[in-house]
């Protein structure tokens, strides 16, 4: 077994943290956070570095890596700021389902658009009255000559309203039993005539990435938009929810990692009578624990992004990864705030900002619920 970063693995890690060195700004953060206003001049800059599709082919403009170099990227991005971090991070979301899924086509005109910073992507899964439940689409696709005509409503989309083009899961085959049987993943772009955008309003965290309802009303692609097999779009869906979920876990671990640094920061040089807080045992014994869960999240995240480049497909490692890691970021990004006292309670000191991002890792890409029930039903098995 061997645990240490290869030498470009170590490059990557290097470069995304000069990165944030140089183009991270605290009062900038802040001021785009309070105008929930997205990174737009931070995301072209890491998409002229090639920080953005890192595991897209390299004819398709990404750098040829895999998960594991995409996650170190994420983690990077997140520990510098969480908010601006998991903006940058997730601007290629859901490309990964052209990457494996879609036609010549489709990946040479949206991979490097996606990689070299001209629009942004979205994956438009959830539904008003399904929530998590992607086994029920009220979202429809039906042929009409050469084209799909697409009716229904996403929710909670992320990059909603600022996307150049949505895959879209649709129910291409009413009469399929299960219903999931008959669902397709459709791409619709953004410009197409009744495709509409409305923000979802006011959120706890991650006030920087855009998250819309999307809706559709007799919106017309052509045949050719098909991601993938149609009636398989489940099935594709769920592969790349077995990517995704570990760069969630990875934004949940850069966040995390983030928050410690400023507590430890902190404790370093605060003194509370008549010494730093950090000479004080409970301090001591808050450190150990928050570094400890840390590095027991990258320990997973890692091995989770490991075994998917290695072709091994787990969902039960991958929901173990993001349940973990999310569950990591909150505590931890709560453990920073105490630290801090009354300062962590304020914007300027940017733990409580991380503890608001933090949140968000543990609901989208599945609820903490929705992954046990993965993990749990991989560990019983099927029942005789």
């Amino acid at each position: 077994m061997e645990f240490e970063l290869n030498k470009t693995q170590k490059d990557i890690q290097k470069a995304v943290r000069d990165f944030v060195k140089g183009e991270f700004d605290k009062e900038l953060a802040l001021e785009l956070e309070k105008n929930h206003e997205f990174p737009r001049k931070i995301w072209k800059k890491a998409c002229d570095l090639g920080l953005i599709g890192v595991h897209f082919p390299e004819k398709y403009s990404g750098q040829g890596l895999g998960s594991l170099e995409d996650i170190l990227v994420i983690e990077e991005l997140c520990r510098g700021d969480s908010t601006i971090g998991s903006a940058i991070a997730l601007a290629a979301f859901a490309s990964e389902i052209i990457m494996h899924y879609g036609s010549e086509e489709q990946k040479e005109k949206y991979l490097p658009a996606v990689a070299e910073g001209e629009m942004l992507s979205a994956g438009a899964f959830t539904e008003p009255d399904h929530g998590s439940d992607i086994t029920y689409m009220n979202t429809t696709a039906v042929r009409d000559g050469d084209e799909w005509v697409v009716n229904g409503g996403k929710t909670f989309i992320t990059n909603g309203g600022l996307a150049g083009f949505y895959n879209v899961l649709c129910q291409t085959d009413p009469d399929a039993t299960p219903g999931y049987r008959g669902q397709s993943l459709i791409l619709v772009e953004a410009d197409r005539p009744g495709l509409s955008t409305a923000d979802v309003g006011n959120k706890m965290g991650i006030r920087m990435m855009a998250t819309a309802e999307v809706t559709f009303k007799d919106v017309r692609v052509p045949l050719k938009n098909l991601i993938g097999e149609e009636n398989k779009g489940f099935y594709h869906v769920l592969h790349f929810f077995d990517e995704s979920r570990i760069q969630v876990a990875a934004q949940a671990l850069g966040t995390a990692q983030g928050a410690f640094d400023r507590a430890l920061a902190y404790v370093k040089q605060r003194e509370q009578f008549g010494k730093k807080i950090a000479q004080f045992q409970v301090t001591q014994h808050k450190l150990a624990d928050m570094a400890t869960k840390i590095e027991l999240a990258r320990l997973i995240t890692y091995k989770a992004a490991w075994n998917f480049d290695q072709g091994r497909i787990d969902p039960k490692l991958t929901s173990m990864a993001k349940m973990y890691a999310a569950r990591t970021a909150v505590e931890v990004a709560d453990e920073a705030i105490q630290l801090l006292g009354g300062y962590g309670y304020m914007t300027e000191y940017e733990v409580e900002r991380f503890y608001r991002d933090a949140k968000i890792t543990e609901i989208y890409e599945g609820t903490k619920e929705i992954q046990k029930n993965t993990i749990a039903s991989a560990l019983i098995g099927k029942l005789k």
